[in-house]
């Protein structure tokens, strides 16, 4: 469990990627991209292997790094690599002085820092693909038990028409099939080595660069891009947009579920336990805190894509600005994005959907919701047109008398000799059922089932 620096870390993070992402996470991935560079550069006869043992033995020891002297002389620096790298020859010097000569051998800054934190995202996206995998069957779940629980569907907060609470649920699940698919994009594309050397032509290296970039993504286990990435940002804000996107999909779903938990709708509620959504001062409150934290970040996330993206805009080879504005940016929208997910995972997971409050809703217009049914079923025998103008008599009627819409459309039809027995008793019952105007409902739940069952075999034989 990593150290708590921040007292909303628990609330707005995942502890395995705020680990990840941790001071101490980043420089033990910078030393495991310098032992690397080391084992392949001896590989490759660039140094001796006697020095490559020695940087490797020193690099397994993130203890050798001060890292409140690192960040202090960044300042001065520029970045964390510089004195970083001051730091770890001095360490391996004090085993073996030869070996210190050559440590960060041909490879620049930029290279250490953003090749660890393709480690981390690495990481990180494994974290947050098994959570987004873990709330899509919880999500999944909910669609296949609820297919023919009928609700309102609201349209503008107002009652619209019915639908089912499987339905719903199914729109979530779907988002999360595409969060998958561009999770998997993203994941792909920055698996890649950052090893270019000063200016990204490796000439450090001569004419061993090619063998010693191939040789070092084989021991970090990355591909080998087919040039160096330092001034092109694409690869990192994808993954900074697709973790925005999520992120938005989460919110989309907080906000559904905290809105059916106000107390005049209480179609659901987040799960119950100790100390969960209370009240410092009103000991009856059932707050959806779950859904608050996931909220929160998808208010935050989105200025934070919106850095990344303006720092695309890079000068020449190396930036000024551009990359060094993603040091803090893409580690918090990768844990705050993981935190969401965390969040509501544990929100669908333990989610109690009450069927019945849903139903009773449904009555709270005494059928009002159901004039479309009524207008169309009637409009097939007297015209849409004049049929709309019989069911609004109809509800004007119902909302008058304090009566349902069925009875008042029953009165409404006896009362005018053209249209009597248009609709018969059993016609009429049928079409006040909510029930049986939730349209294809039931088949979008099993649609979107089907589609993530699909998805998930994909993943599984590629």
């Amino acid at each position: 469990m990593p150290t708590v620096t921040r007292l909303t870390d628990p609330m707005f993070g995942s502890p395995a990627v705020l680990d990840i992402f941790s001071d101490p996470g980043t420089v033990q991935r910078m030393l495991a991209v310098e032992a690397a560079l080391a084992r392949a550069e001896a590989q490759c006869g660039v140094i001796p292997a006697a020095a490559a043992r020695v940087i490797t033995e020193v690099c397994r020891d993130v203890g050798a790094i001060d890292r409140d002297a690192l960040a202090q002389a960044a300042v001065a620096a520029g970045n964390f690599a510089i004195p970083f790298v001051r730091q770890l020859t001095a360490a391996v010097a004090a085993r073996d002085a030869d070996a210190a000569r050559f440590v960060h051998w041909g490879a620049t800054s930029q290279d250490i820092i953003d090749t660890a934190l393709v480690l981390q995202l690495g990481d990180a996206l494994r974290v947050l693909d098994t959570g987004l995998i873990r709330l899509g069957e919880a999500c999944a779940a909910l669609a296949t038990a609820h297919r023919a629980t009928p609700m309102v569907a609201r349209t503008w907060l107002q009652h619209a028409l019915p639908t089912t609470f499987g339905c719903k649920a199914a729109g979530w699940l779907d988002a999360l099939r595409r969060d998958l698919v561009r999770l998997d994009a993203a994941r792909a594309q920055a698996h890649a080595l950052q090893f270019g050397g000063a200016a990204g032509t490796l000439a450090s290296l001569g004419d061993a660069a090619p063998n010693v970039a191939a040789a070092l993504a084989r021991e970090l286990g990355l591909a080998v891009p087919v040039l160096p990435w330092h001034a092109h940002r694409d690869r990192v804000v994808e993954v900074a947009t697709t973790l925005g996107m999520l992120t938005g999909t989460l919110g989309k779903m907080a906000r559904d579920i905290s809105l059916l938990m106000q107390t005049e709708v209480a179609e659901v509620a987040e799960p119950a336990g100790p100390g969960r959504g209370g009240s410092s001062t009103m000991p009856h409150k059932r707050n959806p805190v779950g859904c608050a934290a996931v909220l929160t970040a998808s208010v935050r996330v989105p200025p934070l894509v919106a850095t990344m993206l303006s720092g695309m805009v890079q000068e020449h080879e190396r930036a000024l600005g551009g990359w060094q504005a993603e040091w803090d940016t893409l580690p918090q929208i990768v844990t705050l994005a993981a935190g969401a997910l965390r969040q509501m995972g544990e929100v669908v997971a333990g989610l109690q959907v009450d069927a019945a409050r849903m139903r009773a809703n449904l009555d709270l217009t005494h059928g009002l919701i159901l004039g479309e049914a009524a207008m169309l079923e009637l409009g097939g025998r007297i015209g849409r047109l004049q049929a709309h103008h019989v069911v609004e008599r109809a509800s004007r009627r119902a909302v008058a008398d304090g009566t349902s819409l069925r009875d008042a459309l029953a009165r409404t039809l006896q009362e005018e000799p053209a249209h009597a027995g248009l609709l018969d008793d059993a016609m009429l019952d049928r079409l006040a059922n909510p029930a049986n105007y939730a349209g294809q409902s039931a088949a979008f739940a099993d649609a979107a089932v089907q589609a993530w069952q699909s998805a998930l075999a994909g993943r599984a034989t590629r």
